[in-house]
């Protein structure tokens, strides 16, 4: 994708077979490039083909042709497209200035059938339109995820300053170990003296001597292993006394999970269907507008020519608004050509009025369910999958607790053997050293014993020693994780406001640019048109949710000189174009799009006159350094002469 680094040249286009151009070859340069000409000329099928040497897919592909191609050059660089034709549908190919083109195409590239142009004159959700390009899901799951992040090192710094406030008794506590270990050091080392100068003073045969050390050395071994058999006991009853702990609230949960009888399908299916129905009344209110539109222009005398009597509209009598003017009670109805009152289309008006407010109170009301039903249909999916987290780990904790106990039950069997063992060897010391040799058993005895000890002690004090070396390495790590966390809150407070940000950013950038542009277009009877950003309490499932709307207000001016409230439905064709344009504006701006597309492409201004059409290039021309503009003649010579203008376009 291409950067605004290429503005400053001509923009070379050349298409084939783009819309109802065969050939064509234009150069657009910098600022405004007007496309003047009447209907038919394949004004629009250029800028068709621009769009899509731009990214759009939206051009479409001539009719008899089975391939058309653009090519777009800027500088050096040059970008290519093409498109094919496969039975119904057309596929784009080649090496597009963008890579994606939702933001241009919504933004950007400003045609008659553009969105955000039609979103304005339809009444729809604009804050819809304005977000749509924001994946709020993504959004929604990377502040998930930050949020256990964030969870996590809180966690580790609790721990932590839980760990440094035990630093205190583990000092104390390894004192106390280094005293005892000494004092039975001590011991050791005085019994150890003792022993050697009793077996100094023994004439008993040195293999007798080996015989007492070595029934000794076994009964310490003995006694060790017997030790270290009831420490595992200890560990597995620890071990399963957590996992009975976890079954139980296991258990727990699945009893308080509730049944439901509603089917995430079924409701899916549900939701499908309220899509589709929205869907058309999209189409049935694009249509209403349009039909009242048309009638309320010529009602007010700007519509078409009609041949009332057989003669042309050049002759007399053959002009609609000569027809309206000369007669104020009564009209031709231009549908069906009989003499009708003026009021008896001014009912009918008032009648489509209410058909398009009652579609769309229909139409918000689907929207409304669509969500509560998206909202009960995930809350239906995360229980169920909850349920089976909970069901499949019962399982595995239910197998767990089996094979400890079988553990603790073979240790057991283990200890009991070696307990045995130990009594054995406890006997054959005695038996070694009867008689004479007593006093020398009983110091073996004490010795044993206490190399027990301070093999213990030794490894109390090892553990003592870990224990506080990861405490004073935690207290060194703890505040690396305050600095991780404040990272993780400041990616947490950006990523929450980013939302909030560009709704409001858009609130703000429509409202400064409608009040410059009406103040420029001074409409007669229009103080102001605004956008609120406010706050509404919906309903999703069984909760109820805060959600962000933009409110449309249109201020009007009575002759009078007093202010009422109006609404989009109200403003006329020209009008409601305008808030349209002004609304993409916005949009533009606030995501960006001028950073990556230095281009605005426009069309269908009929519905504004020439002078107002000049003043809105004028305006709207410094926000792209290529600014195309499609007008008819009488239109097109309301702008300055030292605009760029393209006449001809081959067919």
């Amino acid at each position: 994708m291409n950067t605004t680094d290429q503005t400053a040249k001509d923009v070379h286009v050349r298409a084939r077979n783009i819309g109802g151009i065969d050939e064509a070859d234009v150069t657009l340069p910098p600022g405004v490039t007007v496309l003047s000409g009447r209907n038919a000329t394949n004004r629009t099928s250029f800028l068709q083909a621009l769009m899509a040497g731009l990214g759009s897919e939206q051009p479409s592909l001539k009719a008899d042709a089975d391939e058309g191609h653009v090519e777009l050059e800027i500088g050096d660089r040059t970008w290519t497209r093409t498109l094919t034709r496969h039975g119904e549908a057309v596929s784009f190919d080649g090496d597009p200035f963008l890579d994606d083109p939702q933001l241009a195409d919504m933004f950007a590239f400003l045609l008659e059938n553009n969105e955000v142009r039609r979103a304005v004159e339809r009444g729809d959700d604009l804050r819809e339109i304005i977000m749509r390009p924001i994946d709020t899901d993504s959004i929604e799951a990377e502040i998930a995820e930050l949020e256990r992040e964030k969870d996590d090192i809180d966690d580790r710094i609790e721990e932590l300053e839980r760990l440094e406030t035990e630093l205190p008794d583990l000092e104390a506590e390894r004192r106390e170990v280094r005293e005892e270990l000494e004092g039975a050091r001590e011991e050791l080392a005085d019994v150890q003296a003792e022993i050697d100068d009793l077996d100094a003073d023994l004439e008993e045969s040195r293999s007798r001597k080996e015989d007492i050390e070595a029934a000794f050395q076994r009964l310490r071994e003995a006694r060790s292993e017997l030790e270290d058999v009831e420490f595992d006991i200890e560990a597995e009853r620890a071990t399963l006394a957590e996992l009975r702990e976890e079954r139980d609230e296991l258990e727990e949960t699945l009893e308080r999970a509730e049944p439901s009888d509603s089917d995430p399908e079924a409701i899916a299916e549900r939701i499908a269907d309220a899509r589709r129905r929205k869907r058309e009344l999209d189409d049935t209110l694009s249509e209403l507008q349009s039909v009242i539109s048309f009638n309320e222009e010529m009602l007010e005398g700007d519509g078409l020519d009609l041949d009332l009597d057989g003669t042309s509209s050049a002759g007399t009598g053959g002009d609609v608004t000569d027809k309206l003017v000369e007669d104020t009670e009564r009209t031709v109805c231009w549908t069906c050509g009989s003499e009708v009152e003026r009021d008896r289309i001014d009912e009918t008006l008032d009648l489509l009025g209410k058909i398009r407010a009652e579609k769309l109170d229909e139409r918000n009301e689907l929207r409304n369910r669509i969500d509560e039903l998206s909202t009960e249909r995930s809350e239906l999916q995360q229980a169920r999958r909850e349920v089976e987290r909970a069901e499949s780990r019962l399982e595995d904790v239910e197998a767990e607790i089996e094979a400890t106990e079988e553990r603790i039950e073979g240790l057991e069997d283990d200890r009991d053997e070696q307990a045995e063992a130990v009594e054995e060897l406890e006997a054959e010391t005695e038996r070694v050293g009867e008689g004479d040799y007593d006093e020398v058993l009983e110091r073996h005895r004490e010795a044993n014993e206490l190399e027990l000890r301070v093999e213990r002690l030794e490894s109390d004090l090892a553990d003592v020693d870990a224990r506080i070396e990861e405490r004073e390495e935690a207290i060194d790590d703890r505040s690396r994780l305050a600095d991780e966390r404040e990272q993780v809150a400041d990616q947490l407070t950006e990523l929450r406001t980013r939302v909030d940000r560009i709704e409001a950013d858009a609130v703000e950038s429509f409202n400064e640019h409608m009040d410059a542009v009406l103040d420029i277009l001074q409409y007669d009877n229009i103080d102001r048109i605004w956008i609120e950003r406010r706050e509404r309490e919906v309903r999703e499932g069984r909760r109820k949710v805060t959600r962000p709307e933009f409110d449309l207000h249109i201020i009007r001016t009575t002759a009078g000189g007093e202010s009422y409230r109006d609404t989009i439905d109200h403003l006329s064709e020209s009008e409601r174009e305008v808030t349209g344009l002004v609304f993409a504006l916005a949009g533009y701006l606030v995501h960006d799009v001028h950073e990556d597309l230095p281009f605005i492409v426009l069309d269908s201004l009929e519905a504004i006159d020439s002078d107002r059409i000049a003043r809105i290039v004028d305006y709207l021309e410094e926000y792209a350094e290529y600014f195309v503009v499609a007008l008819l003649p009488e239109d097109a010579d309301a702008l300055a002469a030292d605009r760029s203008y393209v006449e001809e376009f081959a067919g």
